[in-house]
């Protein structure tokens, strides 16, 4: 392998062809992105969280690359002088039914090897927390906020100073393996390379099938609405908050987040979005709907969580009933402190059966990689996933 393509040009793509390259193992690559900049979907459209891993089942790539990839990222960062901080979270038990669950949370963190989690009574949750709602929470120190942003601008100029191309605004429309490689067919021109890398994000199913492999699980767009809290609403969140995930609920339920350019954000919800890029709820797109309303898969899940559905569906409407949600965790908010934030799009990968995809999923093809289901925390983990995209395609 000697000059890869990288189809996507957000965290987890850039991270790729960074590995790639600063490891020695290929002399050049390209990477192609279809927006006119890098990061412009889910590396930059999120709530800038970095992850230790507490959530995720000990032994998955997810629980593995996150906790490898905060320790990573936050090195980066610290060489790139980009702004970021270790704040800590609490995760937050707000009545005795979530203790056994909580406590859960903390032995799974210990196994995936977290160091410094502490628990708290209602009294310890007050001391740091002092207007957050608990009768105990896991303090988790690792987790922190960072500028995304600047990470993706950093890991672009250090690919093109290690000799990698990286072309803007080249939406891969066709893909052709021949004998020596494959050639992307773009709306920027052809590019061709020795082996095929897929980081294409919310669009990596598709590109997989345009490589000539039809992967069971399908990407189901959920945006993701937040709110931020009015400045003088800003001092009822000190750290991070996050609630016990409920097992009924597929998604971690909404939270407070500190930005990392000061304020407070509240979210997100989860709403099946009408486009792979609908940030607003009136965005729709006829290609997108069509392939998630003709998916059996997307139906299931639905059945399985009929009443998530329409309650998220009545807290996207509802600043009231956003409010009311967050009020379990800070009681003292009120729906006046809140303001309209952004929103993102979670690449979510459902099977045909209609269960979320949990890990991260990498497949491999005909001299080609496909990174199919990379949701959060990829962000955090992205360099960890880079290198393990480049152990896999380089022989370890």
């Amino acid at each position: 392998m000697k000059n890869p393509l990288i189809i996507g040009g957000g965290l987890v793509g850039l991270a790729t062809a960074w590995q790639l390259l600063r490891s020695g193992r290929v002399p050049s690559l390209t990477l192609l992105e279809k927006e006119s900049r890098v990061g412009a979907h889910q590396s930059t459209h999120n709530s800038g969280v970095l992850h230790a891993g507490l959530y995720y089942q000990p032994g998955s790539l997810k629980a593995r690359l996150a906790v490898e990839g905060i320790r990573e990222m936050t090195a980066y960062c610290r060489e790139k002088n980009i702004p970021h901080e270790i704040c800590g979270k609490v995760v937050v038990a707000v009545d005795e039914s979530e203790v056994p669950r909580l406590r859960g949370l903390q032995t799974r963190g210990h196994a995936n090897g977290l160091t410094g989690l502490h628990w708290l009574d209602r009294d310890g949750l007050r001391a740091i927390e002092p207007h957050a709602a608990g009768v105990a929470a896991l303090h988790v120190p690792e987790e922190g906020i960072v500028d995304y942003a600047a990470v993706c601008e950093a890991l672009r100029s250090d690919i093109s100073d290690m000799n990698g191309r990286i072309v803007t605004g080249a939406e891969v429309v066709a893909l052709h393996e021949a004998g020596d490689g494959w050639t992307a067919i773009t709306k920027a021109g052809d590019f061709a390379g020795d082996f095929l890398v897929n980081c294409a994000g919310l669009h990596s199913d598709r590109v997989c099938r345009l490589a000539g492999l039809d992967p069971a699980d399908r990407i189901v767009p959920f945006r993701g609405e937040y709110y931020q809290l009015r400045p003088e609403a800003a001092h009822l969140v000190h750290h991070l908050i996050y609630p016990v995930p409920d097992p009924k609920f597929p998604f971690l339920g909404v939270h407070f987040t500190r930005l990392i350019a000061g304020g407070v954000e509240a979210g997100p919800n989860a709403v099946l979005a009408f486009a792979r890029e609908a940030y607003r709820k009136t965005q729709w797109n006829a290609r997108d709907l069509a392939e998630a309303l003709s998916f059996p898969g997307l139906w299931k899940f639905l059945a399985r969580h009929p009443r998530m559905a329409w309650d998220e569906g009545l807290r996207s409407m509802s600043r009231k009933l956003f409010c009311r949600s967050l009020q379990r965790l800070v009681p003292d908010l009120r729906e006046g402190d809140l303001a309209p934030g952004e929103a993102g799009v979670r690449a979510q990968a459902i099977s045909s059966e209609g269960e979320l995809v949990q890990d991260f999923r990498l497949v491999s093809g005909s001299r080609a990689l496909h990174v199919v289901n990379a949701p959060s925390p990829a962000a955090t983990a992205s360099l960890a996933i880079g290198r393990e995209v480049m152990q896999r395609i380089a022989g370890g």
